[in-house]
């Protein structure tokens, strides 16, 4: 992906050097029992890699016995104790910089879409944390994956996450990064539309549709991405094979493929986020579009 570097949004709280387990310690929900065995925890992985906020409830405070991820994804962190965080010897430095030109330039093509439709974007931050982290929507450690709180309009984000989306989850590429913050992003415009509070609704009054309208939540959070993702080919920034990228994430963490990859049968009853194939697919239509209100997988339920 073509990007500009040498800059940092102002939307971007950093707050690695501050975070980092206070909240009972690495990968661990304070105040909560019971563990995780592998392959539970990959489908907590499978949960949180796109942490929409339903998944975010769900997680903290969903079910009886708690989330303890002892075996399932917790983000390591190589600069727990470095001095440079945040300052010109960074050794994130260019990936805050990446971060940063994606966040503002998603959030420049949503305020254009808001304005032409009459209506007013407000920006999200993103806060960047190392380990643990308190939002509005609680204590989250970094084993949840990436997370949108609608309480706080933020976005939270290990970095080292991005090292294992390409190590242990086999997206590798700038834009499969990329596609990862489109996603949350996509969170942001549905909390501003109102869709997420209508979903949560019908959530809370229809337990056995439950699952269903959380994966139509997350299907849309794709489209939208790839809504963003149509602007950056309109304005020729991306390059040979991002577009591979953005959809082999989307195959990486479907829920089929995640039960596989834990050794468990495939049910798509338990789903929270959709198959491989949903999600490469409402990605796909966002990016061919480019017209958000074709983003609409609710049509027809």
């Amino acid at each position: 992906m073509r990007w500009t570097r040498g800059s940092r949004s102002r939307n971007v709280e950093d707050r690695r050097a501050a975070s980092g387990g206070s909240g009972g310690g690495r990968g661990r929900m304070p105040g909560r029992r019971g563990k995780l065995g592998m392959g539970a925890g990959l489908i907590i992985v499978a949960l949180a890699i796109f942490f929409g906020p339903q998944a975010l409830q769900l997680l903290q405070g969903g079910g009886g016995g708690g989330v303890s991820t002892s075996s399932g994804y917790a983000a390591g962190s190589s600069t727990a104790t470095d001095p440079n965080i945040g300052g010109p010897n960074d050794p994130d430095k260019e990936l805050v910089e990446f971060v940063s030109f994606v966040l503002d330039d998603c959030q420049n093509i949503w305020r254009e879409e808001f304005r032409k439709r009459g209506k007013t974007y407000q920006d999200a931050k993103l806060v960047l944390f190392r380990d643990a982290i308190d939002s509005a929507c609680g204590y989250s450690s970094a084993a949840v994956g990436p997370f949108y709180c609608p309480a706080d309009n933020k976005a939270y984000i290990d970095l080292s996450f991005y090292r294992d989306l390409s190590r242990r989850f086999g997206a590798p590429g700038d834009f499969a990064q990329a596609y990862v913050l489109a996603h949350e992003i996509g969170h942001h415009v549905q909390n501003l539309l109102g869709i997420s509070g209508k979903v949560q609704n019908a959530r809370r009054s229809n337990r056995a549709q439950s699952n269903q309208l959380s994966v139509l939540l997350e299907l849309q959070a794709d489209c939208f991405a790839g809504v963003w993702a149509h602007s950056t080919s309109r304005r020729q920034l991306l390059e040979r094979g991002d577009i591979d990228e953005g959809l082999n994430a989307a195959a990486q963490i479907g829920d089929d493929t995640m039960q596989r990859k834990a050794g468990q049968r495939v049910q798509p009853e338990s789903w929270t986020h959709g198959s491989s194939a949903q999600r490469q697919k409402w990605f796909h239509i966002g990016y061919k579009s480019g017209v958000m209100e074709d983003c609409d997988p609710f049509k027809g339920r």
